[in-house]
């Protein structure tokens, strides 16, 4: 099929460098002379369009160079965003302008939904012959469900919690470590003010890119999810820590999903779309444990929507202008079904993500030490630039 018309959606949380990806597809699609249409609101924009309707701009938009100029100078996305998932959505949260009859046709089970006919249905009468959904995980898996409806795609990569399967980088996570190091930083003055101890809660629920990375740039401890942590074993080594720092504080970063041995948190709320519960608050639980250890006055900071807000860095604007600019060629091309992706640390492109293998995981062994809660940083020569694990080409 040639491509006449791209549609272009963002799911899931916002990340900074969403808003340089659509104006950099608009831009190499208009000088392929080919039409894009911004679906808003993620996957809701294609479930909850009317049946009579091609232009309700709650849910689409047309976009080319004159309405997307000045867009990737700000963060967020001007496409907003959901965490729907239209092959499980709940009947709390199906259209109003789905009749009872084709509601129950659409019934997969007590209280869930499969909405892809109809996502399927308004990509036809939208004109979209071609699909550039940018998101995490799950916004991507819904993508391979797509895919496998024959759904002409190739989806861009972004999560500040650098996970995605198939790719050593996603859009977001420089900025989200460049402002973790300027927050952490920040508040190292009044921690050791009133010499206490801090946690620092950061995003990452299933791995500990964020937090990793925000400790190796800022020389301090981090516990992650992949490596349950001793907690006597904690509280000793940051009372050391304080001990010898002449301000008298300490600190240790902590990913969202962290957790020490014998230990739960536990979730509360409803699920979203993707069937995730938020989890207690593991800067509270944590500052609490280590308070009752130490007997050292220790507070928590959440760092958590900080890091995904305001404009992009050098390096993310550059990243996600590029894999706009190779989604563009790889469907001038015919290659579709595919995502863009780093591996080994070059551009290049990869397997959509399959949900059954969740998320990329911290190797443990050569990136993290378990002794002293910190990133390793010897024998580094010969690693990426950014010491992750490189995913062959």
């Amino acid at each position: 099929m040639a491509v006449t018309r791209i549609g272009i959606l963002t799911g899931g949380g916002d990340v900074p460098g969403l808003n340089s990806i659509i104006k950099s597809v608009v831009y190499r699609a208009s000088e392929l002379g080919w039409e894009v249409l911004g679906i808003r609101r993620g996957w809701m924009g294609l479930t909850h369009l009317g049946p009579e309707s091609t232009d309700d701009r709650r849910f689409v938009v047309p976009l080319d160079r004159r309405n997307t100029r000045a867009i990737d100078r700000t963060g967020g996305t001007i496409l907003h965003t959901s965490r729907t998932n239209p092959a499980r959505m709940p009947a709390q949260a199906l259209p109003e302008h789905l009749d009872p009859a084709r509601r129950i046709s659409l019934q997969t089970d007590a209280d869930r939904y499969d909405l892809t006919p109809l996502v399927l249905e308004n990509l036809e009468r939208l004109g979209v012959t071609h699909l550039v959904p940018i998101g995490g995980d799950d916004t991507l898996g819904y993508a391979d469900r797509l895919c496998r409806e024959g759904v002409p795609l190739v989806a861009i990569p972004k999560t500040m919690d650098n996970d995605v399967q198939g790719t050593e980088y996603c859009v977001g996570f420089s900025t989200a470590i460049t402002r973790a190091k300027e927050l952490i930083n920040r508040q190292r003055t009044t921690l050791g003010s009133h010499e206490r101890i801090g946690i620092f809660r950061i995003f990452g629920r299933n791995s500990g890119y964020s937090a990793w990375y925000a400790a190796y740039v800022t020389s301090t401890r981090c516990v992650i999810p992949e490596a349950p942590f001793d907690l006597d074993r904690l509280a000793a080594l940051l009372t050391e820590d304080r001990d010898a720092n002449p301000s008298s504080y300490a600190l240790v970063i902590a990913s969202e999903g962290a957790i020490w041995e014998g230990g739960t948190l536990e979730e509360f709320g409803e699920a979203d779309a993707y069937g995730h519960r938020r989890p207690a608050d593991i800067g509270v639980a944590l500052a609490d444990e280590l308070h009752a250890r130490t007997g050292v006055e220790t507070v928590h900071s959440d760092l958590t929507y900080d890091l995904r807000s305001g404009d992009p860095d050098a390096l993310d604007q550059m990243v996600a202008t590029t894999f706009a600019n190779v989604a563009v060629d790889l469907l001038s091309s015919n290659v579709h079904g595919r995502m863009v992706a780093i591996r080994d640390g070059k551009y290049a492109h990869a397997p959509l993500p399959d949900p059954a293998k969740g998320a990329r995981h911290i190797d443990v062994e050569s990136m993290y030490s378990t002794e002293r809660f910190r990133p390793r940083y010897a024998d580094r020569l010969g690693m990426p630039l950014l010491l992750g694990q490189s995913i062959g080409s």
